[in-house]
């Protein structure tokens, strides 16, 4: 693996004056400084979710080009595009974090990138932190393991193939590369660094899904033996301080063992791996928030690990995480009488999904019908008053009666009577025929 990139001058920061240092060896320390971090060292060129290689790089040069870091290009994806590494830290604990293996899936990328910026800043902001994590662990970082997914924002490589399910056979460059960077690093603690979809809700509070966490399975049985152990006491620490900023917002993923899963197959490997899946939260279309609070729990476990705080935390705490449980529509429309042209008026439901559901646009209708059973995360009561579709709702292709089309855009009025001269009543915009 050849080095790309010298220290040669100070990594990018906002300059920001001394901050006093918390005392060490405390969780409400760390997440004061990671709460520092995820304000006064945000990249702000990385302000959208969507960025390429090119863009992501082109930010983090003149960042990691501070003394503290070593660049080294680990791998090639399919297209040709380098997949680099950027360690800090000659510490006795080595710590893996990956990114973006699923092209579209780019928060952790960004608050990863934040964090180099505090740890290549040249001031006293928290330098004692910085100072202890560099020397009690060796950091490895892949900001984004497939580029060419992430050049078009999808969750596959050039080839189609999902990357997380190739640690098994190690098919793809992309996969060989990490398991190549896992087996010459050999760390201890690994993080798994994804993004999870915008509609699980927890199983306790019934709320979106902030973060999800897991401790993945190393065999069938799920045991909690060797890697796996240290890995749900690390969980446990995270699951603190995330509910501390979002409480009842954090879950557990599913920890079925799955054999061709990376995070399944490195603690198989002996390395204690944590999964952190950023969902979403309301109001945060491209998920800033969520990358604040992905640089308080990273730099809240890397404290953790390389103090052995980790060690005293509860398991218990975890375990008893709620599930990611149930997966809602985006907008049920409950109990309107729907307006279709040669029928009578009809009571039903309407299930609306958005074709960006962050961003909350391009509606489409998903289900309709009896949907008293349906979750959604908004509601429009309906009751005693008429859906209007608009024509591209409906579908006439089997003759009679027009009916509303599955899969169509979902743009309507809704009115106070049958007639389209009625009242009409508002509406959520997105929805609406005529959106201003």
């Amino acid at each position: 693996m050849a080095l790309l990139l010298a220290g040669c001058a100070r990594g990018t920061t906002s300059g920001a004056a001394a901050a006093p240092v918390p005392a060490a060896g405390s969780t409400e320390s760390a997440v004061t400084v990671g709460k520092r971090v995820a304000e006064r060292f945000r990249v702000a060129a990385l302000a959208s979710r969507r960025f390429t290689h090119a863009q992501l790089w082109a930010a983090l040069d003149p960042i990691v080009r501070a003394p503290a870091f070593r660049v080294t290009e680990i791998g090639r994806s399919i297209q040709g595009r380098p997949i680099r590494a950027v360690t800090y830290g000659s510490g006795p604990t080595r710590v893996l974090l990956w990114s973006q293996m699923h092209g579209d899936e780019s928060t952790a990328t960004m608050s990863l990138a934040d964090l180099m910026a505090w740890l290549g800043d040249a001031s006293d902001v928290d330098a004692a932190l910085r100072a202890r994590l560099a020397r009690e662990l060796t950091i490895v970082m892949v900001p984004m393991l497939n580029p060419d997914g992430a050049e078009v924002f999808q969750r596959e490589n050039a080839l189609g193939v999902d990357v997380n399910r190739d640690a098994a056979r190690l098919a793809t460059p992309e996969a060989r590369t990490l398991k190549a960077l896992r087996d010459s690093v050999r760390p201890q603690f690994g993080f798994n660094l994804h993004d999870q979809g915008a509609r699980i809700l927890t199983g306790r509070s019934g709320r979106q899904v902030g973060i999800a966490l897991l401790a993945p399975a190393a065999d069938e049985s799920r045991g909690y033996t060797g890697a796996r152990g240290a890995a749900r006491l690390v969980a446990s620490g995270l699951v603190t301080v995330v509910e501390g900023e979002i409480p009842g917002r954090v879950a557990k993923y599913e920890d079925d063992f799955n054999p061709r899963a990376f995070g399944d197959l490195m603690q198989r490997w002996g390395t204690s791996t944590v999964l952190i899946e950023s969902g979403a939260l309301p109001n945060d279309p491209e998920k800033q928030r969520l990358r604040a609070i992905n640089v308080v729990a990273i730099l809240s476990a890397l404290d953790a690990i390389g103090s052995g705080r980790y060690r005293a935390a509860d398991p218990l705490i975890y375990d008893r995480l709620p599930m990611n449980a149930r997966t809602a529509v985006d907008v049920l429309v409950r109990g309107a009488m729907v307006v279709l042209p040669g029928a009578p008026p009809m009571r039903a439901d309407l299930a609306l999904n958005y074709d960006e559901p962050l961003t909350r646009t391009r509606p489409r209708v998903r289900e309709v019908g009896d949907l008293s059973l349906v979750v959604a995360m908004d509601t429009v009561e309906g009751a005693g008053l008429f859906l209007h579709p608009s024509p591209a709702m409906l579908d006439d292709s089997r003759g009679g009666a027009r009916r509303l089309r599955i899969g169509a855009p979902a743009t309507f009025t809704l009115r106070r009577g049958r007639e389209a001269t009625s009242e009409a009543v508002p509406v959520p915009p997105s929805l609406s025929p005529d959106p201003s």
